[in-house]
């Protein structure tokens, strides 16, 4: 992940021209990036405009308890799963209701913990947008090579691609 010389992530600079111009307001629900998402978007200056607020929610516990995710997902889909996505950004979303984005990751970094169905380097990504009339919430996956910092960087990376692809008009 490259900074630009003022030390903000470049994708970071072009997802704040688009929040900057919808007057949307985003927050983060983060678990295999640890907050990558967050210092993403805090390095690009004037960011408090658009960016609200972040958890990082590492264990089930906290997905559980900050988040309102369900212990029943949990345990019949696993951390590491598009039910666990939405749910994060969805309770993200309800838990900051001045914002109108949110953005979750739940994955397996590495270099253990994976297993056939779930491999290392596979990543959930959760997306909520709060509008007058509903909530839209919907997920993607993608599975990253390289070691545990190549598979957070690439997430880092891919959902900031895949909100302003969203947020495109």
């Amino acid at each position: 992940m490259q900074e630009t010389e003022q030390g903000a992530h470049p994708l970071a600079l072009v997802l704040a021209s688009y929040l900057a111009a919808s007057g949307d307001h985003l927050v983060t629900a983060e678990s295999c990036t640890g907050g990558l998402l967050a210092g993403a978007f805090t390095s690009v200056p004037g960011s408090s405009a658009w960016f609200d607020q972040g958890w990082i929610t590492y264990t089930n516990v906290s997905k559980q308890a900050q988040l309102g995710v369900s212990q029943e997902s949990l345990k019949t889909f696993g951390a590491v799963s598009e039910v666990v996505a939405k749910q994060m950004a969805a309770g993200a979303l309800a838990m900051a209701p001045q914002a109108t984005l949110a953005l979750s990751t739940t994955g397996i970094a590495g270099p253990g913990g994976g297993s056939a169905d779930k491999p290392v380097g596979l990543v959930w990504f959760g997306f909520a947008r709060r509008t007058e009339e509903d909530t839209v919430v919907t997920a993607v996956s993608q599975v990253f090579t390289g070691d545990r910092a190549a598979v957070r960087q690439a997430s880092v990376v891919f959902s900031i691609e895949q909100l302003i692809a969203w947020l495109k008009p």
